[in-house]
């Protein structure tokens, strides 16, 4: 199974606890958050939707900065060092909301949990992707980026399917158990570098579709595009002048933009429109998810084979404009499941934006590369809340100018369909050009 793995199974036994712990407590979140901050009976208020809003910008300007320099020096020191001081501070905001939840604690969690996010959200996903690209090369890197966003998705069937049983109260104690049995398996488990050769050693045989422009005119893509010296900003500004990469990272933003406004707004929507609770957001979760890791597990593979990573990218997110159009409109509480057959769509978009990227550069520079882009996730994520909190707050409330609940989701849609019209200039290169350059980069290193 390691073999089948390649090598991979102990960074996938982290990500998949670490990813538990995050999704078991989103089905409780919208519930515990208006309890805490909104009077009487009401089902949303302004206050909740805001408070998600402020937690996501200055969570955002925080990693937007943390992120790049994080995937600097995990390049340097090592992911298996920079993973640990994360892993450790975010076992603490579930702790505190496992032993009360009332108004006062809420604040105390809603502060911690804000100051240490912005060093640990998504650290453990951004190196875990280097890692992966890292150790695994050739045609097999895709695939795996597909594999570890599977995990990601079983993660999410198994926290959502115990949300739906656990009470409230025991949900953030596991989440704080998971978060500490992952730093220990990892402290104990994880190899820094699964194979003893470094990446001379490899040719890149194997790669059967490659994508256009290099960094260097004429250099194969193992070539080193940073400088050592440089800092994480201007690791960001080299990145700068790859036309592919500048691609990539803009549909990142756009992606990331709509999913970060989907946050903002879909639970709330939902909540606001059809009354919905903590076990109605469990089972939607849990459809969404066990759709999603079928699809990156065994039809992501397939589809890249057969039409190519920037197909794939653009095919995903046509779907997930569809279904971000769909749900805007949704006129019944049975629609939002239905419109969980466009998923598929949704999970193939960040994995085939990590496999376009990462094929750009070297393996000993898969930190910088991936932190860039989270960095520019993290931009996104600062800049969705300005936009769709306001918007999701004004058209849920009564004071909304004309009568449209999803108009915030519209607006993703539409973020989304600007994504897709980005990955249409992304090109591939022709076999031919890729077997050259593949023979120039074999004959350099003999």
């Amino acid at each position: 199974m390691e073999e089948r793995l390649g090598g991979l199974a102990h960074m996938l036994t982290t990500v998949f606890l670490s990813s538990f712990a995050g999704f078991l407590v989103r089905p409780v979140m919208t519930d515990v958050t208006v309890a805490a901050v909104c009077s009487g009976l009401n089902d949303s208020c302004s206050l909740a939707v805001y408070l998600t809003g402020v937690h996501q910008v200055t969570v955002g300007l925080g990693t937007m900065v943390m992120m790049p320099v994080i995937g600097n020096l995990a390049d340097r020191y090592g992911i298996k060092a920079l993973l640990t001081l994360p892993m450790c501070l975010s076992i603490i905001p579930p702790a505190i909301l496992g032993y009360r939840r009332d108004t006062l604690f809420f604040y105390t969690y809603y502060v911690i949990k804000i100051i240490f996010d912005m060093v640990c959200q998504g650290t453990v996903d951004c190196l875990a992707q280097a890692y992966v690209a890292k150790n695994i090369h050739g045609t097999q890197r895709i695939s795996m980026f597909g594999v570890l966003a599977g995990v990601r998705s079983i993660s999410a069937v198994c926290a959502t399917f115990a949300a739906r049983f656990l009470p409230t109260a025991s949900t953030f104690q596991v989440t704080a158990l998971s978060l500490f049995v992952g730093l220990v398996y990892m402290r104990i488990f994880l190899k820094e570098r699964l194979h003893g050769d470094d990446e001379d050693g490899y040719d890149g045989c194997g790669d059967e579709r490659m994508l256009a422009e290099p960094i260097l005119k004429n250099a194969p893509t193992k070539t080193h595009v940073f400088n050592n010296k440089y800092s994480s900003l201007k690791d960001m500004v080299a990145l700068m002048k790859n036309s592919t990469l500048v691609q990539a990272l803009v549909v990142t933003f756009f992606v990331t933009f709509s999913q970060s406004g989907m946050e903002s707004a879909f639970l709330y929507f939902l909540k606001a429109r059809f009354g919905f609770k903590k076990n109605d957001f469990a089972q939607l979760s849990l459809l969404v998810w066990i759709i999603g890791s079928i699809s990156q597990l065994f039809i992501l593979r397939i589809l890249v084979s057969a039409i190519g990573e920037r197909r794939v990218l653009s095919t995903g997110l046509l779907m997930d404009f569809f279904n971000a159009a769909i749900l805007s409109v949704s006129w019944s509480p049975w629609v939002p499941y239905a419109a969980t057959a466009l998923v598929p769509g949704v999970m193939f978009v960040m994995p085939s934006i990590y496999g376009i990227a990462s094929r750009q550069i070297g393996s000993a520079e898969q930190g910088k590369v991936q932190g860039c882009i989270y960095g520019v996730k993290s931009f996104a994520e600062v800049v969705a809340p300005f936009v769709y909190s306001p918007l999701t707050a004004l058209f849920l409330s009564d004071n909304a100018p004309f009568y449209f609940p999803g108009f915030s989701l519209l607006c993703v849609a539409l973020s989304l369909m600007i994504g897709f019209l980005v990955s249409l200039l992304i090109k591939d290169v022709p076999s031919s050009l890729m077997n050259k350059t593949i023979g120039s980069a074999s004959n350099e290193v003999a």
